[in-house]
């Protein structure tokens, strides 16, 4: 195929990395099946996370090529992307909305299995002042860092960049260990009626989101460490930056009504 094109948009090749990645993840969902079942690892949870994790590194892999040394990124293409990342965080402020709206309709109005009460009785509530407070200062601590590296980037400062993303990845990996050590040590479980059914899925899910952000801002550094970003071509920082936003909101949400507001 030729790479001389008249316009200024991308035309991407064949991929693989679709179909693995979509075999991959049947895989895994088949095995957390099983594993839900007895509790017990499976070989085949191994093999569909790893064919997930080398679609992954091989699909990014592509990207940064096509858009670092091929230049087929045009400032058209720049303007699409972004647009999809916008559209893509929309769907997931609508994602925690659906949460949300399972937890005000309960709690607002609790039913007589519940003891007309929120939080319903025998529910011991986390202190929101204690381990809750905390990760709410890490998470807002982490978006002011980076969102100094960001406009560091924009300046041509690549050293306060890096140093930027470096601590922004240490608070997320930081808020992550305090949240499971909040888990190990919950007086109540999923299975303790909506209450914990709604806190663990909404503060679960807002985990795994705070995971993905941080693996999307380790793949960022090891970009900023080999000069992949200029000031004028970093969306793939950007939209890194915007995702870890998204998720401070989210959390500010979360720890004001299902911790605070609950108490």
């Amino acid at each position: 195929m030729t790479s001389h094109y008249n316009h200024p948009f991308h035309l991407v090749n064949y991929s693989p990395w679709p179909l693995t990645g979509a075999f991959g993840s049947m895989i895994f969902l088949y095995s957390m099946i099983k594993w839900f079942k007895n509790f017990q690892p499976n070989f085949l949870m191994l093999i569909g996370m790893s064919i997930i994790i080398l679609t992954m590194i091989q699909w990014w892999r592509d990207i940064i090529r096509e858009s670092t040394f091929q230049g087929f990124h045009t400032m058209k293409v720049n303007k699409n992307m972004r647009w999809g990342m916008i559209l893509f965080i929309v769907s997931e402020i609508f994602f925690f909305i659906s949460f949300f709206w399972t937890f005000f309709h309960s709690s607002l109005s609790p039913n007589i299995e519940l003891g007309s009460l929120w939080p319903p009785l025998n529910i011991q509530p986390f202190n929101p002042f204690q381990i809750p407070f905390l990760n709410t200062m890490i998470l807002l601590i982490s978006g002011v860092s980076v969102t100094w590296a960001h406009h560091s980037m924009l300046e041509n400062k690549y050293k306060e960049t890096f140093q930027g993303t470096l601590f922004t990845i240490l608070l997320g990996i930081y808020f992550t260990m305090i949240q499971l050590y909040e888990y190990k040590k919950a007086p109540f479980t999923i299975a303790d009626s909506i209450y914990g059914a709604t806190f663990f899925i909404a503060t679960g899910f807002h985990g795994i989101h705070v995971l993905i952000g941080t693996i999307f801002l380790i793949t960022c550094l090891h970009r900023i460490f080999m000069n992949h970003f200029s000031m004028s071509h970093h969306f793939g920082f950007e939209a890194a930056s915007w995702y870890w936003h998204f998720v401070d909101v989210v959390w500010i949400f979360l720890f004001t009504f299902m911790y605070w507001w609950s108490k």
